[in-house]
């Protein structure tokens, strides 16, 4: 489809709920849609409403302002062709128009959390009644108020012209998973209630009910004409060798007569109609972006004057693509990084993307973090290396001590949970490394806290993580009694970062020793070290016994220090990625080595450092990132594409990783701190404006130039590490 602009916005709520789409309206993923609700936030995802396909009648001709995408191939451009111009500030905008005639449409997510006492308020509804856990300073734990998911889009449309215009509004719509398409079926019908200005809608598959949601509008004739819409294409499934047929369910259309500056305001919202949910009106989405405004500026610390900058950039980026048929954002381009401050906006949008990752848990009633848009869930690893950047340069500390309180409710046997399930079970513990993160995230949140409290509370679990790998876990992870170093064995698993299985065959074993796993453990031993004397010097704890703790954990480091001289390859002047369990080393140039020098504590010597970098420099450095392997490595594969085997054969093979640069950067800094960092920001910065999903940054990249953006194209930890380190 090389005429359409498939650059894609998003959309949430903070449940796990979202809306996403292209900048061309045409919908190109399986998770393209309106409202896909968290039905157990932040899981079980189901898309309900997909979209509107709108036309516009004036001076008696029809035009369709609709782009769709059929299963033979077929485009329908009509809509594309009168597109002038899209905007993302502060919400997703599109104009369509011809000389004498105009129209808008905006769409905006209200944030998803309220108060069951406050529910049926339509203003300021959420600044003051979210979570304490999302909030900037509130106290934890939850209060005792009862807490109502309020799944709802608004959208809203305007009209500028000459003459008289009639808007028709298809309403189409799903009941299925975020993760497979719709198929129609004599067993998936939708029953519909008809209201004043609403219309009420309920999935029945297989004589089973399923989710009950309403559309209500501000004014227009709703007009019922049930039929199915057979065969959209889904292009991007179809890159990706799955399922790429959807068919979408019509019950009916609205028509709206407008004359020149009319508004039509319409409302999804999920569970039956409320008469306590207040009167729809024009105003009502404004109201929403104000209050939207209002928490995210309430959060991060954002002046007034600089919100309004910001709604008058993005008004006056709407004029120009009036003129020029483009799609500008704003700014145009990234501001210099020296300028980045508390206030500019580049810096306010980095902070904006961050907040969409930021998801409540119902189970437990507390914080956690979506790993990436669109179709990840939470993931241990991810969450606690993009805590930092997500919550402790904004200053979010409540949510950050939040955050690693949801993993202590998980801990079990001397693990972090590493995958959750959509439903309510037990996370998957398929990691070696995520324990370790966490004891790393806690050293950060202290150094930044000063939080003495929240470690006495916390040291026990520290203490039984190292006594669980000291003495053993499951992976058959264990100590290795003679040098110190962690080592682990298991068959047809991947318990590092690199974890692709096919079938059960790890693509990237690294059974053994990995390094990065064993600078992680040397970090976690310090830790522990310089945390026993602290509870010893404030007496929060047995002072004797902590003493003798921190004394030994001391000695534990030393060793391992020393024995982390193992991974040096001095022929090479770079770190074996892994010592293997019959003590062969894996001499592949990875980025493993950079992690290894990037933490708090690092156990390698300057001159080690610095030739370590000057090496990944040539090798694994891009614009976006760093490569996973070194293109001259006979397994570096270079693009990540084609079916899911063949991407998961690329994934830790070659393909660059953006979340890699802040190590990269860390690590830099420690070991040239007098030197310029050999980093372009401005490749990343304008991808993060204006490349794959505008306002965030993409999981990653070809490892090949031009390094085209792959994968999830919101990434928590990518975002994270961008705002760790460009101010």
């Amino acid at each position: 489809m090389p005429d359409l602009d498939t650059r894609e916005w998003l959309l949430t709520n903070g449940l796990g709920s979202f809306a996403s789409g292209t900048i061309s309206d045409v919908r190109t993923r399986t998770y393209h849609g309106w409202l896909f609700t968290a039905t157990n936030p932040p899981s079980g995802r189901t898309l309900l409403f997909s979209h509107l396909d709108a036309s516009l009648e004036v001076s008696g001709n029809v035009v369709a302002l609709g782009t769709n995408v059929w299963g033979n191939g077929q485009i329908e451009l009509a809509g594309y062709e009168l597109l002038r111009c899209f905007d993302i500030n502060p919400v997703p905008k599109w104009i369509w128009g011809r000389d004498n005639w105009q129209l808008t449409r905006q769409l905006v997510m209200p944030y998803g959390l309220v108060e069951a006492e406050n529910f049926g308020t339509d203003r300021k509804e959420v600044i003051s009644h979210s979570p304490p856990c999302l909030q900037q300073s509130a106290p934890l734990p939850l209060p005792n108020a009862p807490v109502q998911f309020c799944d709802r889009i608004l959208i809203q449309y305007r009209y500028d012209g000459s003459d008289t215009a009639i808007l028709r509004l298809r309403l189409l719509i799903a009941e299925r998973d975020f993760h497979h398409p719709q198929i129609a079926s004599s067993g998936l019908q939708f029953s519909e209630l008809l209201g004043q200005q609403q219309i009420c809608l309920q999935a029945k598959k297989l004589g089973n009910f399923g989710i009950p949601w309403h559309l209500r509008w501000t004014k227009g004739k709703y007009q019922p004409d049930a039929v199915w819409y057979w065969n959209y294409g889904l292009s991007e499934e179809t890159k990706r060798g799955l399922s790429d047929k959807e068919d979408l369910y019509s019950p009916g259309y609205l028509i709206v007569r407008l004359q020149p500056g009319d508004v039509v305001t319409l409302e999804a919202r999920v569970g039956f109609p409320n008469l306590m949910a207040g009167v729809l009106t024009s105003e009502t989405f404004s109201e929403a972006v104000e209050v939207e405004q209002d928490r995210l500026s309430q959060i991060f610390g954002w002046s007034e004057g600089s919100r309004g900058a910001e709604e008058q950039g993005s008004r006056g980026a709407g004029e120009q693509g009036s003129r020029e048929k483009s799609f500008p954002l704003y700014p145009p381009h990234p501001a210099p990084v020296p300028l980045l401050n508390a206030q500019s906006l580049l810096w306010q949008q980095l902070l904006k993307a961050s907040d969409q990752f930021i998801v409540y848990r119902a189970s437990i009633a507390g914080p956690t973090m979506i790993a990436g848009y669109h179709w990840f869930n939470e993931r241990g690893r991810d969450i606690l290396i993009a805590l930092p950047g997500l919550a402790l340069v904004p200053q979010r500390f409540d949510l950050a001590k939040g955050v690693l309180r949801t993993f202590r409710h998980y801990y079990r046997h001397g693990l972090m949970p590493n995958v959750f399930s959509d439903a309510d079970g037990e996370p998957l513990y398929n990691s070696i490394d995520a324990a370790l993160w966490w004891v790393e995230t806690l050293g950060l949140y202290l150094e930044a806290t000063q939080d003495w409290e929240f470690l006495a509370e916390q040291f026990s679990v520290v203490q039984q993580i190292h006594k669980a790998f000291v003495g053993g876990t499951h992976y058959n992870i264990q100590v290795d009694a003679i040098d110190g170093l962690i080592s682990w064995d298991a068959r047809g698993v991947a318990l590092t970062w690199m974890d692709v299985v096919i079938g059960a065959n790890p693509v990237t074993p690294r059974h053994g020793k990995p390094v990065e796993i064993n600078a992680l453990w040397y970090s976690a031993l310090c830790w522990l070290s310089r945390w026993a004397e602290r509870l010893s010097s404030l007496e929060l704890g047995d002072p004797v016994r902590l003493t003798k703790q921190a004394q030994r954990y001391a000695l534990q480091a030393e060793k391992v220090k020393t024995s982390l001289q193992k991974f040096w390859n001095p022929q090479l002047g770079y770190l074996y990625d892994t010592i293997e369990p019959d003590d062969r080393r894996n001499f592949q140039i990875r980025p493993n080595a950079v992690l290894a020098l990037s933490l708090h504590h690092c156990g390698f010597s300057a001159q080690q450092g610095s030739q370590i970098l000057d090496l990944a420099t040539i090798s694994l450095l891009t614009p976006y990132g760093l490569r996973s392997l070194d293109p001259g490595d006979p397994e570096y594969k270079g693009r990540y594409e084609g079916n899911q085997e063949q991407r998961d054969r690329a994934y830790h093979q070659g393909t660059v990783w953006g979340w890699l640069i802040g190590p990269y950067i860390r690590a830099w800094q420690r070991f040239y701190p007098q030197q310029s960092l050999p980093f372009d920001w401005q490749p990343l910065l304008d991808h993060f404006l204006s490349g794959a999903c505008l306002g965030s940054i993409s999981e990653i990249f070809d490892g090949d130039a031009p390094h085209t953006p792959r994968g999830a194209i919101a990434q928590a930890w990518s975002v994270a590490e961008v705002i760790r380190h460009i101010k």
